[in-house]
């Protein structure tokens, strides 16, 4: 995701890359259950089935979006089938990263699903949460349904003693697809399916401080007022913000100078001056006005 799949009190690990000599030899042999690779779906059962799977986020319950969260975001997973079988759900980011989300070790991580039943990911009271991390860009959550269980030793491994998520041995989505090309071979072509959700991981925008909502201008009939705000993301946008204000009153501007972290400038009505400034300090922003 890579959101950091992260139980409680602990991080989960990277996983292992590259893709296993004995599976790539195992790419020239048969395609009995004749799956189709694709650069949107990942990977894609041709046949008519009677498995219908379908996984989706929180944030877009119709499973067709791309909705986007922020790092420090949680997310929930959803996947349900029209008849029983054994689910797998992977998630690949941007980077080629490829998780394997269910199964898992934790409680709820079993991947056998009755028909038209909902399973959420993580559900309440499993023990960890799903938060999202950088890379920024689009993940993909690919659910496999069978109806037979698989084999996905040369794909993924539990180690014992070690995280209860399984360490994945491929790389980008390309190799996955490719390795479960292998793994759905042996499987009766009208008896597995596959979705694929999308969701995307954005830089989170720091709001602009909101002047007081309150008649006239914030700092009333006095010639020298200050305030702090928390940080903005648009320094120019907070100083405009104010400078607005003061032109309302009827001033107009004289001067302007914009540095990295400082923005002042100066104002004239009649016989009176103005000084805005506008300051990043620590943590905050300080805003000052000194009228003559």
């Amino acid at each position: 995701m890579k959101p950091t799949f992260s139980p409680v009190h602990s991080t989960f690990p990277r996983m292992a890359l590259g893709l296993s000599m004995a599976l790539v030899a195992g790419l020239s042999g048969p395609t009995l259950a004749a799956p189709t690779l694709s650069a949107q779906s990942i990977i894609v059962n041709p046949v008519q089935t009677t498995v219908d799977v379908k996984v989706w986020t929180d944030r877009d319950t119709s499973g067709t979006g791309t909705p986007s969260y922020a790092p420090g975001d949680k997310i929930r997973l959803y996947a349900s089938v029209s008849q029983d079988a054994y689910v797998y759900l992977f998630n690949v980011d941007p980077n080629g990263q490829v998780d394997l989300i269910l199964p898992n070790r934790y409680q709820g991580g079993a991947n056998f699903l009755k028909a038209n039943a909902v399973k959420v990911f993580p559900a309440a009271g499993d023990p960890f949460t799903f938060d999202i991390a950088a890379p920024y860009g689009l993940n993909k959550v690919l659910a496999l349904a069978s109806k037979t269980e698989l084999n996905l030793s040369q794909i993924a491994t539990f180690k014992s003693g070690q995280n209860s998520f399984a360490d994945v041995n491929v790389k980008g989505q390309q190799g996955l697809a490719q390795a479960l090309s292998i793994v759905v071979t042996p499987v009766p072509q009208n008896t597995w399916d596959s979705a694929t959700a999308f969701y995307g991981v954005v830089a989170r925008r720091a709001a602009v401080p909101a002047l007081p909502a309150q008649p006239g201008n914030p700092w009333g009939n006095a010639r020298k007022w200050q305030v702090v705000v928390g940080v903005p993301s648009d320094l120019r946008a907070l100083h405009d913000s104010y400078a607005a204000r003061l032109k309302a009153e009827g001033y107009v501007q004289t001067k302007l100078k914009i540095k990295t972290n400082e923005i002042q400038s100066g104002y004239r009505r009649g016989d009176d001056e103005a000084e805005l400034k506008v300051e990043r300090k620590n943590k905050g922003v300080e805003i000052k006005l000194e009228r003559d």
